[in-house]
């Protein structure tokens, strides 16, 4: 015959291993997989939905490395080849073995980091920073198995080091300065701060690089961390995220100051039990403050639940001030000049 039926065994068999740990993988990520991920979104823990998604595609990587290193041993093959072939199947196994830890390494901060909000701050700094300690690691542990010395690689870094670390100077300021941040616990991924009055929004994440905030406008502003160590940051949901809401008001002179006052706390009382996002708890006053040549001005306090509600809460004061006002025939104050025209001329008041 043109072909040697055995020399064909010696590969359909090996084919067949290689082949059939393949379709193995494909059938346990299409079907088995699949259905895990539909049971787990139905607990009430969220870590198995991590690991599951962790290992995405492991498990047909895995099914093939044990298919093909099945393959390996039946080839008739020099034994330095298939030591050779078995250490590469080894590296990318622990290769794999290693970034699906480090996935679920890096989500399990992330969902635990969430749960106790205010203890550990929930930013992808955290959890970069946890798959870095398990990449590190893996490395260590694959360079053991393989009889690779770690001694000359450390002392090379450390040789190294002081160049690297004088090319990374800003890198390395800023990823000290997140971790600062993340330390102090002054600033937490959800807060409403404003950096040295210049940029102001909602603290979305903390990275190794930079802060990134969203502006009220639906802007997103990065901040160098080292900036947000360095700057003056006021926060707004420190503590406490009520936010004190004052409105100036200025009325003509010869009104009753007392039926201003009370109309105003009237106005004030019912916005401050009506509209979303106010403290209903809170007392709104009202205090006169200077009598100004067009008309006497007072503060109205009240105050709104967080940073963003105070500006609902004022727009629903003036617009009700300004109703009332009419109502009760309280004049708002408006700005009266002398004009003096000319020699002849008659003033002319504005």
């Amino acid at each position: 015959m043109w072909f040697d039926i055995s020399k064909m065994q010696d590969w359909w068999i090996p084919a067949a291993l290689a082949g059939g740990g393949l379709l193995i993988g494909l059938v346990l990520e299409r079907f088995v997989v699949k259905r895990l991920k539909t049971v787990a979104a139905r607990t009430s823990w969220s870590g198995d939905e991590i690991i599951l998604q962790a290992i995405h595609g492991m498990t047909l990587l895995g099914c093939a490395l044990v298919g093909l290193y099945a393959a390996i041993l039946q080839l008739r093959i020099d034994p330095l080849h298939r030591a050779r072939a078995s250490s590469a199947l080894l590296l990318i196994a622990m290769a794999a073995a290693t970034i699906a830890l480090a996935r679920i390494a890096a989500g399990l901060i992330r969902l635990y980091a969430g749960r106790v909000q205010g203890v550990l701050p929930s930013t992808s700094l955290l959890a970069n920073l946890g798959k870095i300690a398990v990449f590190v690691t893996g490395a260590l542990v694959i360079c053991d198995t393989f009889g690779i010395r770690i001694t000359p690689i450390v002392t090379a870094l450390g040789v190294g080091g002081i160049a690297v670390a004088l090319a990374l100077q800003d890198t390395l300021t800023n990823l000290f300065a997140g971790l600062q941040i993340m330390a102090s616990r002054h600033v937490n991924p959800g807060d409403y701060v404003r950096l040295d009055e210049a940029h102001e929004g909602h603290v979305v994440d903390i990275s190794w690089r930079h802060t990134t905030l969203k502006s009220l406008a639906n802007n997103i502003i990065n901040i160098p961390n080292s900036k947000l160590a360095s700057g003056i940051v006021t926060n707004f949901h420190a503590r406490d995220m009520a936010v004190s809401v004052s409105v100036q008001v200025t009325v003509a002179h010869g009104g009753d100051l007392e039926a201003v006052e009370r109309v105003t706390e009237e106005v004030a009382r019912d916005c401050q039990m009506t509209v979303p996002g106010s403290v209903r708890e809170f007392q709104p006053q009202v205090r006169f403050q200077a009598v100004a040549d067009s008309g006497i001005t007072f503060s109205v306090s009240l105050q709104a639940s967080t940073f963003v509600d105070q500006f609902l809460l004022k727009h629903e004061l003036i617009k009700r001030v300004n109703r009332r006002y009419r109502e009760e025939g309280i004049a708002v104050a408006t700005p009266i000049r002398t004009v003096i025209m000319g020699e002849g001329a008659h003033g002319r008041e504005e």
